[in-house]
């Protein structure tokens, strides 16, 4: 699908921070974390919905996604467990039509912060957005622990 932002980040159109890469699926820091080390796991051929992925792709997507998950807990950001998910449609908020996986570091006592993020702009988005350079350094973090 030309006009996905998803897709075109597969196709190596659109620069990514990127912290995996296969011939199946591809994850990558999200630019609008809602906390830092917020990886994104996609699959590279386009598909909106997870009933559209096929066995296969489904199981890789998972697989990707343990991985990054390994990756984070061995990493700097020492996070005290691992939340994965995934919007399946609009009413979800799925917000790129596009399957995608959250990968995200989750720690002792954060539930009231995490939840807060999810419905209001985090701080660091009011202060102007993260850099590239800084997505850089944690896609490097992470990369560096990749099982």
């Amino acid at each position: 699908m030309s006009q996905c932002v998803f897709c075109l980040i597969a196709a190596g159109k659109i620069p990514a921070s990127k912290v995996y890469e296969d011939e199946r699926a591809i994850a990558f820091m999200d630019i609008v974390p809602l906390r830092p080390a917020h990886v994104l796991v996609i699959n590279k051929r386009h598909a909106q919905y997870v009933h559209d992925l096929n066995d296969d792709e489904r199981n890789h997507l998972f697989a990707v996604a343990n991985k990054v998950g390994q990756a984070l807990r061995a990493s700097a950001f020492k996070p005290a467990a691992v939340h994965f998910n995934i919007s399946d449609g609009k009413a979800a908020h799925q917000t790129v039509p596009h399957v995608h996986l959250h990968v995200l570091p989750r720690y002792q006592h954060d539930s009231l912060a995490f939840v807060g993020s999810l419905f209001a702009k985090p701080l660091w988005m009011l202060k102007g957005g993260v850099s590239r350079a800084t997505l850089e350094r944690q896609a490097q973090e992470i990369r560096n622990h990749m099982p």
